[in-house]
């Protein structure tokens, strides 16, 4: 497996958000009318797609599936819009910080009594569209906490709430190299991580491990019948980050159970008895996760691994197919750390 280290530790908004990939816009997958324009669209990419497929290669196979869904899932739903800036801080917002600005270095420069007043009066001058702003941000915002909250929408609402809650959150830029000198350099700070994880995950002596060829006694285990993809499909877990693909498990559940069966069925069938997976499939983004103490100190972090969502397809077949092998030999015993 090769491991990607993605940087969520922001040098700048511009460099950080090249490295968060696209996101789309999942909410709209909620509305009827979105939901059937992707099914239509995807149905039409894959359509046109078909003759040109060649299911020799695994990696041109998995290569036309992922840009069929992404590229229907641009046209449908769209990318998600990140929020630049606070709301209500417009340009008329930075006037009255320049104002203030100017009032404040007038006083310093002259700090008589008119002075003195005048810097105060422009200071109430400003705030006071802010708090206008402010609170015609959070009318909307605690009425839509109550909608979720009638509706029972228990994921946005608890969202919400620890949005309000946690408030504005500093976001470090610099870290500790393994010497403990602080690096700020995007390339020194992501070649941190790097080694970090990579001391963290690899095993000594792994390479020492040997192959031994397996000659099984019983006949080869049976390809994976359709409803057995379309049951993996429906065990993925929603609302997860996406791997390197860049596909949420939203987009691959509301498919559709022809288009599953004419692309992910075919591609499992050709992985499973070439025994070969897409090179894509063989890599993961660890994203260095928080947990406490010095926030430049990379040992206070946990690293979570992202996998490519349509390989979570594969284990997940796997794993129904041994479940029940597995009850046998175990045994109903209860078992703890």
């Amino acid at each position: 497996m090769v491991a990607k280290v993605r940087e969520r530790l922001a040098v700048s908004k511009q460099e950080a958000q090249r490295f968060d990939g696209e996101r789309f816009n999942l909410r709209k997958l909620n509305e009827l009318e979105v939901r059937k324009q992707y099914k239509v669209e995807i149905t039409n990419r894959t359509a046109a797609l078909e003759n040109l497929r060649d299911d020799k290669d695994i990696n041109m196979a998995w290569e036309n599936i992922k840009e069929n869904i992404k590229t229907s899932a641009k046209d449908s739903l769209r990318l998600h819009e990140l929020q630049q800036h606070k709301p209500g801080f417009d340009e008329e917002g930075l006037g009255f910080l320049d104002q203030r600005k100017q009032a404040k270095m007038q006083w310093i420069q002259d700090p008589s009594q008119s002075t003195i007043d005048n810097s105060n009066n422009v200071r109430c001058d400003a705030s006071r569209p802010f708090r206008n702003k402010k609170k015609a941000y959070l009318k909307p915002k605690i009425k839509e906490l109550e909608t979720n909250s009638k509706i029972k929408n228990i994921r946005d609402l608890v969202r919400d709430i620890s949005d309000f809650k946690k408030g504005y959150q500093p976001r470090t830029n610099i870290v500790k190299n393994e010497k403990g000198d602080f690096v700020a350099d995007f390339h020194s700070i992501l070649a941190r991580w790097r080694n970090y994880f990579f001391q963290l995950v690899n095993v000594h002596g792994v390479n020492e491990v040997r192959q031994t060829e397996i000659h099984p006694s019983e006949a080869l285990v049976p390809e994976p019948s359709a409803p057995e993809v379309e049951g993996a499909i429906d065990e993925l877990k929603s609302h997860k980050s996406a791997g390197i693909d860049q596909i949420p498990a939203e987009l691959i559940k509301v498919r559709g159970r022809i288009i599953i069966r004419s692309e992910n069925h075919k591609l499992i069938i050709s992985i499973w008895n070439k025994e070969e997976l897409p090179q894509e499939w063989k890599e993961l983004i660890i994203v260095p996760i928080y947990k406490n103490g010095d926030k430049t100190d990379s040992s206070n972090y946990m690293g979570i691994s992202l996998l490519p969502t349509m390989y979570k397809m594969l284990p997940n077949i796997l794993l129904s197919r041994l479940t029940p092998y597995a009850e046998e030999i175990i045994g109903d015993h209860q078992c703890g750390f």
